[in-house]
């Protein structure tokens, strides 16, 4: 069996089709190398995150970090260095600087708040930012087949719900 069969819970839920895909792709082995560059993700506080590659090699002008959509995606393209005419050289290369492409998807709401090259470690620092209109409101409940009208705050620019 490749993946899992999401259809039964179709069924019983409402706007989850983005997080089936998402389980359904992360199912998938991806075949361009898997483990390279190594990478570590941590969390710095209640809603801050960092992203930590080893990039032993590559320059800040050889790294790119894209935020599009829901997709962090970092790349790296190492430049080809000139071959010393001199003969000297290297006489083995265990560094590898190949070209490689990262993608993360990210959680609705996540913010790229910057990135740093420190040591050969590129770090990239998120935060989960849920903005006000996404936040939990309490509904009040209207009696008598009477509706309740929502009511707009002059001070705050929230809306409250008031009863006719």
């Amino acid at each position: 069996m490749d993946g899992f069969d999401f259809s039964p819970l179709f069924r019983s839920t409402i706007g989850f089709d983005r997080l089936f895909r998402l389980l359904d792709a992360t199912s998938r082995v991806d075949g361009a190398s898997p483990g390279y560059p190594p990478y570590n993700i941590e969390k710095t506080g209640e809603d801050a995150y960092r992203l930590t590659m080893a990039v032993a090699g590559f320059s800040p002008s050889e790294l790119d970090v894209t935020v599009q959509e829901n997709t962090l995606l970092v790349t790296g393209k190492a430049q080809k260095e000139e071959e010393k005419k001199s003969g000297n050289g290297y006489l083995h290369r265990g560094i590898a600087r190949r070209a490689f492409e990262r993608r993360f998807s990210l959680a609705d709401h996540m913010k790229v708040t910057g990135a740093k090259l420190d040591n050969c470690m590129l770090h990239v620092d998120l935060v989960h930012e849920v903005p006000e209109a996404a936040k939990p409101r309490t509904i009040a409940i209207g009696t008598n087949g009477e509706p309740v009208q929502p009511k707009v705050n002059g001070a705050e620019g929230g809306l409250t719900a008031k009863q006719s």
